[in-house]
């Protein structure tokens, strides 16, 4: 029996093999990634926060706010956690979104608190056009010779 055809197949063999293993690494964890982005919020603190808690307290909490927002005397703090499913090329997908705002009086004690969900948010189309500004339709000779 000839040598040359045995190798052939043991060779394909291999390949497949290696192909096989390379694969199964990308497998579970390896692959596929979830994290949280943002604050973590856990349930126990969200029921920590009632109307009539100083604003220290909430700090105590919850820690600093993400982001705030002031209107007539008063103020709102936001709390953002975003869980995203990460693939190993960079691709995220939002799988859940909470948004606890806290809401502050002019005694800087809690007035009212809400959490949003991702089904809360209503999407926004961004407008893609633009009002040209001065010169910026103008080639380099045009504005040379404009300027003559």
């Amino acid at each position: 029996m000839p040598l040359r055809p045995v190798r052939l197949r043991l060779s394909s063999i291999a390949v497949a093999a290696a192909l096989g293993v390379a694969l199964a690494g990308c497998s579970g964890t390896g692959f596929i990634a979830n994290r949280t982005l943002g604050y973590d919020i856990p349930d126990d603190a969200i029921a920590q926060i009632r109307p009539g808690v100083s604003r220290d307290l909430v700090e105590i909490v919850l820690g600093t706010p993400q982001t705030t927002s002031t209107f007539s005397g008063e103020t709102a703090w936001y709390y953002i956690e975003t869980k995203v499913t990460e693939t190993a090329f960079g691709l995220q997908t939002v799988q859940e979104r909470t948004v606890l705002a806290v809401y502050f009086g002019a005694n800087n004690r809690v007035a009212d608190k809400a959490v949003y969900t991702l089904e809360d948010g209503k999407v926004v189309a961004i407008e893609q056009r633009r009002t040209a500004s001065f010169g910026e339709d103008q080639g380099f000779i045009e504005a040379i010779l404009q300027s003559i």
